[in-house]
């Protein structure tokens, strides 16, 4: 594989790890953050149980991590080779 592609993909993947790390340890940032731009967009957003939607973004950021993590465990295995 070229380089310069493991390289884009190692970034992609950290960022992706950011992501889930803010979302699953502050989902109510993330929801407060999609609010504020559905409300620039003129829609108004609101969760029906928030309870619900604070745990459904966390899992969310959870999967984030785990895949990020698989992906660049991966990324790692096939450059050993």
């Amino acid at each position: 594989m070229n380089p310069l592609f493991i390289i884009m993909l190692i970034l992609f993947f950290a960022l992706m790890l950011f992501i889930g790390i803010l979302l699953s340890h502050n989902p109510g940032l993330a929801i407060e953050i999609q609010r504020r731009f559905y409300a620039k967009i003129n829609w108004k957003l609101e969760p029906i149980s928030m309870p619900k939607e604070l745990r459904n973004t966390r899992t969310m950021g959870w999967f984030l991590i785990t895949s990020s993590l698989l992906v660049i465990a991966y990324l790692i295995k096939i450059s050993i080779k």
